[in-house]
């Protein structure tokens, strides 16, 4: 699970790490209901009984994944509780990578991108943002290369 808020680089490190791995990528955007994708693209920030159903599609798609060869899901995850949801009953199969960036940084990002998500929630999502006790943390001001490389050496150590 590649984890944190918007514009971190979820995606493409996903997409990237997958590739890598030889393993099916899936976006966790890609799993919001329509009712969510309005509500952000209104400026509206999600709250738990919104992403609740969010959060359950995308356990069930990873609960799928397990059996086969395994898989990269990006989502944002910001809570611990959200992080729980997603891998309730495959816990001891979930590899967490947290994509850590400061505000500034990642404002920037999301001001040159096109995405239902305005750059103006990434407040609310730094507010919400938990950031997991037990995960590889990369710092997102590195090449995407030299990420990739990270996460596959520190997760040979785990």
């Amino acid at each position: 699970m590649i984890l944190g808020p918007s514009g971190c680089g979820k995606s493409t490190i996903g997409m990237l790490l997958a590739k890598e791995l030889k393993i099916p990528f899936y976006d966790g955007d890609d799993y919001h209901p329509q009712k969510n994708i309005d509500k952000m693209s209104a400026g509206i920030a999600l709250n738990d009984t919104d992403r609740k159903p969010w959060l359950q599609k995308i356990n069930t798609k990873a609960k799928e994944e397990i059996n086969k060869k395994g898989c990269v899901i990006a989502c944002s995850a910001l809570k611990d509780s959200y992080r729980k949801i997603i891998s309730e009953s495959i816990q001891e199969n979930v590899l967490v990578v947290y994509l850590k960036g400061d505000y500034e940084t990642i404002y920037q990002r999301m001001q040159a991108r096109n995405h239902f998500m305005p750059p103006e929630l990434l407040q609310s999502q730094f507010k919400t943002l938990e950031e997991p006790k037990k995960a590889i943390v990369v710092e997102v001001t590195q090449s995407p290369n030299a990420i990739i490389d990270f996460i596959k050496n520190t997760a040979k150590q785990v």
